[in-house]
């Protein structure tokens, strides 16, 4: 019997790196691709709102297969309609909002500096949540703060080709992403709707909402400039093949979710970021890294690694006084919600 439990724990072990594994992959992955697609002159599909757009009515086809019809993943029911309009669509326009700006920033900067760039989330969020009534302002959290903002302003500057309207962009999708961490939080605290992580994804994940929200924009922005260009190489088995690691991704997010702790995917993310700054250095001409960007990434790193932390043990107590007082009900913050992002 102790062999068998033995074997089971060591098994579980192994899976869950695998998980691990596959989300960093996959994350990384991702981003390069993404950089491919919309620089590539082979592909020539400079449009990032298009690629977010056939990414979204790709993954709205795929979850509907997946739910409705299939149903391998189940969805706990209590959606209705005013929630859906005053949360779910919020939170969809918000992620859309992210995943355009994102994208459309690779066409200006480089992978590595983009991913610095990102490290900053964590202030966006938590002035926000500031704003929002919905996180504390402590002496310890600004000190956090400022390291992070200073590591980010450090790697800014060591940055060789920096373009602002790049930058503009990319922090454009880092206000998007806080946004919609922050209605997530309102869609959990105040709506009173308990959803396991699979059901949260999925509302979170409309696809359907965001692709919605993204075809207004393009209609303006993208389809006179293909329509302009005239015969532009479609490559249908190369989009298709990039939306389906789009899924893919946030798949493997439910498994990570479901199989590791916040913690666990937290260093996950982290890991993620350093491998993708690495890479992008390999793989991409446009990407050059000097001492003072890596010094700069190493220390806002630093500040995340310290919030998320902080943030960890704040939720340990939260649920500590949970087993204590079983009326007391746990809020999941926007910084719990973002690890399932990361």
């Amino acid at each position: 019997m102790a062999d068998q439990s033995s074997n089971h724990s060591v098994r579980d072990g192994m899976l869950t790196y695998c998980y691990l594994l596959l989300y960093i992959a996959l994350s990384s992955g991702q981003i390069f691709f993404n950089k491919w697609v919309l620089s590539s002159k082979e592909i020539n599909f400079p449009y990032p709102l298009g690629l977010t757009l056939l990414h979204m009515i790709f993954s709205s086809v795929l979850c509907f297969v997946l739910t409705k019809v299939l149903k391998i993943l189940k969805i706990e029911e209590g959606m209705t309609l005013e929630i859906y309009s005053t949360s779910v669509i919020p939170i969809g326009a918000m992620f859309a909002m992210t995943l355009w700006l994102g994208n459309t920033a690779y066409l200006y900067i480089s992978v590595a500096f983009a991913q610095m760039l990102k490290a900053v989330m964590p202030v966006a969020v938590f002035i926000l949540g500031v704003a929002a009534g919905l996180e504390i302002m402590s002496m310890r959290m600004l000190m956090i703060m400022s390291v992070i903002s200073f590591g980010v302003l450090v790697a800014s500057y060591g940055e060789i080709n920096i373009n602002w309207i790049g930058v503009v962009y990319q922090m454009g999708g880092v206000v998007g992403e806080a946004l919609r961490l922050i209605f997530m939080e309102i869609f959990v605290r105040k709506k009173g709707l308990k959803l396991n992580p699979i059901s949260m994804m999925y509302y979170n994940l409309d696809s359907l909402c965001s692709a919605l929200c993204l075809l207004i924009p393009w209609i303006f922005l993208e389809k006179p400039k293909m329509e302009a260009q005239g015969a532009w190489s479609f490559q249908p088995l190369v989009l298709t093949l990039n939306s389906l690691c789009t899924f893919a991704l946030n798949l493997s997010v439910f498994l990570v979710i479901q199989h590791t702790s916040a913690l666990t995917i937290r260093v996950a993310g982290v890991v993620k970021d350093w491998v993708v700054v690495l890479l992008s250095a390999i793989l991409f001409a446009d990407t050059k890294l000097t001492l003072i960007n890596i010094f700069g990434y190493a220390i806002a790193i630093g500040g995340v690694a310290a919030y998320n932390n902080f943030k960890l043990k704040k939720e340990a107590t939260r649920a500590i006084d949970s087993d204590n007082n079983p009326s007391f009900s746990p809020i999941p913050t926007a910084s719990s919600i973002k690890a399932s992002r990361q």
